[in-house]
């Protein structure tokens, strides 16, 4: 759990990933690609002393991936956002069922969300039935830059895509969560356009459209469209790691969302493995707001601000009851292996 000045802040990293970009599994130039495009993006923005090879990065272990989450970094709970691209690996990049390896086996600090591809027709809205009745996925990240034959993408406003919405809403499936932001080698920016958000965060006020990546570059337009659909939050992945080399930019990005979106609807992600929550969250937590910017903005980057931006907020998508958790966690798998326990018996008194 993170301290910030004697005061606790309970984390949910709201996007992670325990992928396999290995060379066996790679099948398509473009996997090659899109791999070696994340680790530029992870170079750029990481300290020196703690960027990974690229040998690293293609393919760590679930060991790993929980050490750096809950016992190098401050994160007490995590959501699995998975990510198929099946034309360029073999056995996908991280899907559902190879992050449930984790997510089942521990239960307690991983939500597992799925997927669904409204190019796969009705074998798709049986596969998106599958997981629910196999993971019971509160929630699903959409890729609508992925590649599939000679398909380069799809809109979250074609009426395929409205039958997986309302497949979504009949199985109580109710977060969406949509990489809008960022392309990535070799797929196509304007496939991850953030304008489709609107007529289906509209058409669907029953779902919360997580829109991943705050529509980066596209900031304004993601903004206006959330300014009038209140059933819109931003992912802050991507987002996140502007405060360490870019924080004037960051400064921009973070007032404009407040301004515009208020402080309920913003939800924190590191992007695992891109960054490292044990350096990114001490950069947003003490990230801090300049007279002018204030001025600017009309908005404060306090504790109570941070509190939901950094756990709360996802709580309360996923239901999660944080007091509950705190008393779960000082005696679940990972706090007694590693000793964690005292901060969360402490927390929950």
């Amino acid at each position: 759990m993170y301290e910030q000045d004697g005061e606790d802040v309970f984390v949910i990293d709201g996007h992670v990933h325990c992928w396999d970009a290995s060379e066996e599994n790679v099948i398509h130039e473009g996997g090659e690609e899109f791999i070696r495009c994340f680790h530029d993006y992870h170079t750029l923005f990481t300290p020196d002393d703690r960027q990974w090879s690229l040998e690293e990065y293609r393919n760590y272990s679930p060991e790993r991936m929980v050490r750096d989450l809950f016992v190098d970094g401050p994160v007490d709970m995590a959501i699995f956002q998975s990510t198929y691209l099946t034309d360029f690996y073999e056995e996908g990049f991280n899907t559902a069922e190879q992050n449930a390896v984790l997510a089942e086996e521990y239960p307690d600090r991983f939500v597992l969300n799925g997927t669904f591809d409204p190019r796969d027709g009705e074998e798709g809205l049986e596969y998106l039935e599958e997981q629910h009745e196999r993971f019971d996925i509160p929630g699903v990240k959409l890729y609508t830059a992925e590649w599939r034959g000679e398909s380069k993408g799809w809109r979250l406003d074609d009426p395929e895509t409205f039958e997986f919405l309302e497949k979504c809403e009949e199985l109580g499936i109710e977060n969406v969560h949509p990489h809008k932001g960022p392309t990535i080698r070799p797929l196509n920016k304007d496939a991850f356009d953030v304008a489709d958000v609107d007529d289906a965060a509209s058409s669907f006020p029953d779902l919360n459209f997580v829109v991943e990546h705050v529509g980066l570059p596209r900031l304004d337009d993601f903004c206006f469209i959330a300014a009038q659909e209140p059933n819109v939050y931003g992912g802050l992945a991507v987002a996140a790691p502007f405060a360490r080399t870019r924080p004037r930019k960051f400064a921009e990005i973070l007032g404009e969302l407040l301004f515009w979106l208020g402080e309920d609807r913003l939800l924190f992600g590191s992007d695992y493995a891109i960054w490292e929550p044990d350096w990114l969250v001490p950069e947003v937590m003490d990230f801090e707001f300049t007279d002018a910017e204030r001025a600017e903005y009309g908005v404060e980057w306090d504790l109570a601000t941070k509190r939901k931006v950094m756990g709360e907020n996802a709580a309360g998508l996923y239901d999660i009851d944080i007091d509950e958790y705190k008393r779960t966690l000082a005696d679940d798998e990972i706090s007694r292996e590693f000793d964690l326990g005292d901060q969360y018996e402490a927390a929950a008194d």
